[in-house]
């Protein structure tokens, strides 16, 4: 036990720098002893880090994200490939594995801890007026920091992507792979649904514990003319208690679903903490023959005899790509790189930006206030029964798609997306969400610290397909450096237009007859920069949603795919980079346009169709797929 008790002492030291002295430090003990009891169970044990890595493999996957893992994991499957994946940052810790602590995960050791570049028309109550952009950095990457809601988008997000140029990218092709991966064990979907399987690697369920406010939440839908449905089903638009990525009550990885696995694979190596600085690529023949990358001080080239395969994410995928001579033209020559091939690297950046901080109390302790919970009770509730509050999904409950007045509702494209939480900006006392979200002092003193650990929830508006295009580039050509980010937040008009009818719509939800029983209604405390408008006026929520501007940290498409003939296309519809062979892209940063929803679920589906064309186009006619098992 003194062991166990050091050991979880470490992990919790090492991910977030200092052990508080808040009673919250007993479950965060408490849980990750439980889980490295777990670990030691769990019959899918972690990964190996690979200490004598090869001179040359067939293909070298950079970035073990929610893309990366599950190409190491389908390309192994071909026994006769050797597969290097590498991975900038570690494994996974035992608190990482408990659903509710994802936001202590963020600003930690396994994040990139990224920022956008300073706005005035956006990010404007955060310090410097920058975003937050959690990126991972570990084994499963941003599946292990994400809230692990499972959304696969609109099916006319697909059928949109095959209109530009991109043929088998439309709905029916990309349902096969995104059913490929899961393993839903919510009986009412998985056994009456076409849209559902189990058996896959991938565990989707919702979690085992919900407030009241949840089932209110989805009834209130209903009051205002929206049903109760799959939103991952034929129909989009509805209201819906949410599905994640979790598995026996604790978070279900990429690293944990797809790497876990394959772990004794002989033909799988995996090397972590290996920082890739250059892919290699003859000047001549503009034929990709490596990587380069450091790992413990030490520098490595490692040759690939078929392919390099970019899944970095779309903000460490195209920095790699621009540092290798891939990017546009002058921005390369600025920094000092000569330019292997000129591509729009880099460009066509969009996120999902939602409105965070608006918030209604209630009279009733229905809410999720950490001091007010019994810690050690909690603790074993969760680790014995694998239920209660710690299983919820970073506290986001309910799910909702909508149309606001500027929807063409005729196409059955919502254009806002709820996410619905018992607990608001207020709720742990300024501990840890103003963290998260770059709170200025000044502004959650004056807003939120008056309400301090009361009982409140939210819904945040999302905006789905956002207009404004955004742009990453070189700081430098230095690769330990972090890239900038502009994402253009509102660069469009329209964007705000939508946001804002949105957040009137959440507050129709909010007003809804079934939310009365709580005592519900809107705190109407002013935004300081925002008191001379009349309070929640189109002007008042304007100025809001300008001021905390909530990434959902979805950013995407800065590799774009598009046809030959598309000037803004990096890869063309197999994923393969214009211009340069032997080098592909799959993960995020392919996307033409945003799809509708939390992105994890797509960019593991990317994931899967991106290892079969790797298989098709080396396998050719020996590639044939088990039909009960889409098994090589």
């Amino acid at each position: 036990m003194v062991l166990n008790i050091l050991i979880a002492s470490s992990v919790i030291n090492t991910t977030f720098g200092v052990i508080t002295t808040s009673l919250w430090v007993i479950p965060f003990l408490l849980a990750a002893i439980s889980f490295y009891r777990y670990d030691r169970v769990d019959p899918e044990s972690r990964p190996f880090d690979r200490r004598v890595i090869l001179p040359e493999y067939d293909f070298i996957v950079i970035g073990a994200g929610s893309a990366g893992a599950v190409v190491a994991n389908r390309l192994t499957e071909v026994p006769d490939w050797k597969v290097l994946l590498l991975e900038a940052g570690p494994d996974e810790n035992e608190i990482s594995d408990t659903p509710s602590l994802a936001a202590y995960l963020q600003l930690s050791k396994l994040d990139w801890r990224y920022k956008t570049r300073s706005s005035n028309t956006s990010c404007l109550g955060m310090v410097n007026n920058r975003c937050n952009w959690p990126r991972g950095k570990v084994l499963g990457g941003s599946s292990v920091l994400n809230y692990m809601l499972y959304v696969r988008g609109n099916k006319n997000d697909y059928n949109y992507w095959e209109s530009l140029g991109n043929p088998g990218w439309n709905y029916e092709n990309v349902l096969h792979y995104f059913k490929k991966s899961e393993d839903n064990r919510n009986p009412y979907l998985a056994q009456t649904s076409r849209y559902h399987r189990t058996g896959g690697y991938l565990t989707v369920q919702e979690s085992p514990w919900h407030s009241p406010l949840v089932a209110a939440f989805v009834e209130a839908g209903t009051e205002i003319g929206y049903p109760n449905r799959d939103i991952n089903g034929a129909d989009q638009k509805g209201f819906m208690i949410a599905q994640g990525t979790i598995r026996r009550g604790s978070r279900c990885s990429t690293a944990k679903a797809f790497l876990r696995p394959i772990r004794l694979r002989k033909n799988f190596h995996l090397s972590m903490n290996s920082h890739v600085t250059k892919i290699l690529i003859d000047p001549n023949t503009k034929r990709t023959y490596g990587v380069e990358f450091v790992k413990n001080g030490k520098r490595y080239q490692i040759n690939a005899k078929k392919e390099v395969i970019l899944s970095a994410g779309a903000i460490n995928t195209p920095q790699i790509l621009m540092l290798s001579g891939i990017g546009p033209a002058e921005h390369l020559e600025e920094k000092g790189i000569d330019l292997l091939h000129d591509l729009p690297v880099g460009d066509n950046l969009q996120d999902h930006v939602g409105m965070a901080g608006l918030t209604f109390l209630v009279d009733k302790p229905v809410t999720l206030i950490p001091t007010r919970m019994n810690a050690g009770a909690l603790v074993m509730h969760y680790v014995v029964n694998e239920r209660g509050p710690m299983t919820s999904l970073g506290g986001v409950e309910g799910l909702a798609f909508v149309n606001t007045p500027l929807a063409n509702k005729s196409a059955n494209w919502p254009d806002i997306q709820f996410h619905m939480a018992p607990a608001s900006i207020n709720s742990d006392g300024g501990d840890q969400v103003k963290k998260i979200l770059g709170l200025k002092e000044s502004l959650y003193r004056e807003v939120y610290h008056p309400i301090a650990k009361e009982d409140a929830w939210t819904i945040i508006p999302l905006l789905l397909r956002p207009r404004s295009r955004g742009w990453v580039r070189l700081y430098s050509r230095n690769p330990f450096q972090a890239p900038i980010m502009e994402p253009n937040y509102f660069k469009d008009p329209h964007d705000i237009k939508t946001l804002v009818e949105g957040a009137k719509i959440a507050k129709r939800v909010a007003d809804a007859k079934v939310f009365k029983q709580f005592g519900s209604r809107i705190y109407r405390k002013p935004l300081p920069n925002c008191k001379h408008l009349k309070f929640w006026s189109d002007e008042y929520i304007e100025c809001h949603i300008r001021t905390i501007s909530m990434t959902i940290y979805h950013p995407v498409g800065t590799a774009k795919m598009g046809p030959a003939w598309d000037k803004e296309a990096v890869v063309d519809p197999r994923l393969r980079v214009y211009g340069v062979s032997g080098l592909r892209v799959i993960d995020a940063s392919i996307m033409p346009t945003i799809s509708s929803g939390n992105t994890n679920a797509p960019v593991i589906m990317i994931g899967e169709k991106g290892a079969d064309l790797v298989k098709e186009d080396w396998l050719g006619d020996e590639f044939v797929l088990n039909p009960l098992t889409d098994h090589y």
